[in-house]
């Protein structure tokens, strides 16, 4: 029989109620003044851009976000909508002809609760799944196994847009 588990944490609520992101920079307002390299940009264009993510659910965990500093999706205008979901399609595109997964993982976070990590900039995650790439690990031991560096991920799709 299977029952829940509960861990009292009582002290987190006081971080709970005053958590803020006061203080914390927005990488995806940062990154796109530093070089391509530097910040893992794949791709520029003229209201998003393709970055790495440097904390990958799986190898080639790629975020499209727009330039535009806003929290939410209906806060982008027309234009940046669209060339945001395009962007989501390239994403696609290259990591099928550059890695062949299986399948993917695509997802927007919005607000904190939703588990949004900077939730003052909208972003969409595109990660690549393969058959058997769960395991073990993680239930084991609390461990992801990322299988390929990001330097030499980011050198694979590079060459692809």
């Amino acid at each position: 029989m299977s029952y829940l588990r509960r861990l009292w944490a009582v002290w987190r609520i006081e971080y709970i109620e005053t958590a803020s992101d006061k203080g914390t920079e927005c990488i995806f307002c940062k990154l796109p003044s530093e070089s391509d390299e530097n910040a893992l940009i794949l791709m520029r264009s003229d209201r998003t851009f393709i970055l790495m993510n440097r904390y990958p659910y799986n190898p080639g965990h790629l975020m499209v976000a727009p330039y535009s500093h806003v929290p939410s999706l209906e806060l982008l205008d027309e234009k940046e909508t669209k060339e945001l979901w395009l962007s989501v399609n390239k994403a696609i595109e290259v990591l099928r002809k550059a890695l062949n997964p299986d399948g993917f993982n695509v997802g927007v976070n919005i607000g904190r609760v939703a588990g949004a990590g900077f939730e003052g900039h909208v972003h969409v995650h595109v990660v690549p799944r393969w058959n058997g790439d769960t395991n073990f690990m993680p239930v084991i031991s609390d461990t992801k196994v990322i299988s390929d560096s990001l330097e030499s991920m980011y050198r694979k799709l590079k060459k692809h847009f």
